[in-house]
C-alpha cells in the first residue's frame, strides 16, 4: 500500500498538481559584509597606490575605483571626496584610539597621552604614514579635514579629562584649564612631533605626569 502511495505522488508531482518541493535555503544577507568588503578593498587600494609612490594629489577617484575593482558610486556612496576618504585611509593606518572610562580623570588623560606617544612611534616606524602626513600638511583642504574630524574631536576628549581631573580634585582648579592641557599634551608633542630624533620610551607619559604634578620649582629648604 505505501509504495502505491508513494507511486501516486510521484504520479501527481509529474502531473504538476502535486505538493511543491520545498524552497531552498534563502541566501544569507550580505549587505553588511560586503559593503565592509567594499570599504576595505577601497581603503586598501589607495594604501597601495601610496606605497607604489603615487602622490595623494595625483589620485583620482577613478584610479581609486579601478583598483580596487568598484564602481565610482561605491566610493561616493560612503565618501563625499578625496579629502574625506584620505583622512580614514590615515585613520586606518594609525594606531586604534584607545577605549577610556569617560568618567576618570587622570587615568583617562594617562590613556590618551599614550596614545599620542604610540601614534609618533607609529608614524616613525612608517615611511608610507611619515610621507602622507607630509603631503597633507601641503593640502589645506585635506588638512583642514584631518584636522576637524581627527585632531579636533581628540584635543576636545583630552580636555574633558583635564576638566574631569580639575573636579575630582587631582589637579589643580586655580589655573586656567586650556593652559593645563597645553601642558600635557604640549610635552608629548614635542617629543612625537618637533623633534623626531627624541625618545620615546615607554615609561615617558608616567614622566610627563608625575613631574607636572610634582611641579618644576625646587623642593622647599633645597638649594
Amino acid at each position: 500500500m505505501r509504495d502505491q502511495d508513494d507511486g501516486e505522488q510521484r504520479d501527481r508531482v509529474t502531473r504538476g498538481d502535486g505538493p511543491p518541493d520545498p524552497a531552498p535555503d534563502p541566501e544569507p544577507r550580505r549587505g553588511r559584509p560586503r559593503s565592509a568588503a567594499a570599504e576595505r578593498a577601497i581603503l586598501d587600494a589607495v594604501i597601495a597606490l601610496l606605497e607604489a609612490g603615487e602622490p595623494l594629489a595625483g589620485l583620482s577617484i577613478e584610479r581609486i575605483a579601478r583598483t580596487a575593482g568598484v564602481g565610482k558610486a561605491t566610493i561616493y556612496r560612503r565618501w563625499t571626496g578625496k579629502e574625506e576618504l584620505f583622512v580614514d585611509v590615515v585613520r586606518d593606518m594609525e594606531p586604534v584610539d584607545p577605549p577610556v572610562s569617560g568618567t576618570e580623570g587622570l587615568a583617562d588623560l594617562r590613556i590618551m597621552l599614550e596614545s599620542l606617544r604610540t601614534r609618533g612611534l607609529a608614524q616613525r616606524s612608517s615611511v608610507l604614514l611619515h610621507n602622507i602626513f607630509a603631503q597633507m600638511k601641503s593640502h589645506p583642504k585635506l588638512w583642514d579635514e584631518y584636522f576637524g574630524t581627527v585632531i579636533a574631536p581628540r584635543r576636545a576628549a583630552i580636555l574633558a579629562a583635564v576638566r574631569r581631573a580639575v573636579a575630582a580634585g587631582e589637579l589643580r582648579d586655580d589655573l586656567d584649564v586650556e593652559l593645563i592641557d597645553d601642558l600635557f599634551v604640549g610635552a608629548v608633542l614635542v617629543r612625537t612631533v618637533h623633534r623626531p630624533d627624541a625618545p620615546l620610551p615607554d615609561d615617558l607619559v608616567d614622566r610627563i605626569i608625575t613631574t607636572l604634578l610634582q611641579g618644576l620649582a625646587p623642593a622647599a629648604g633645597r638649594v
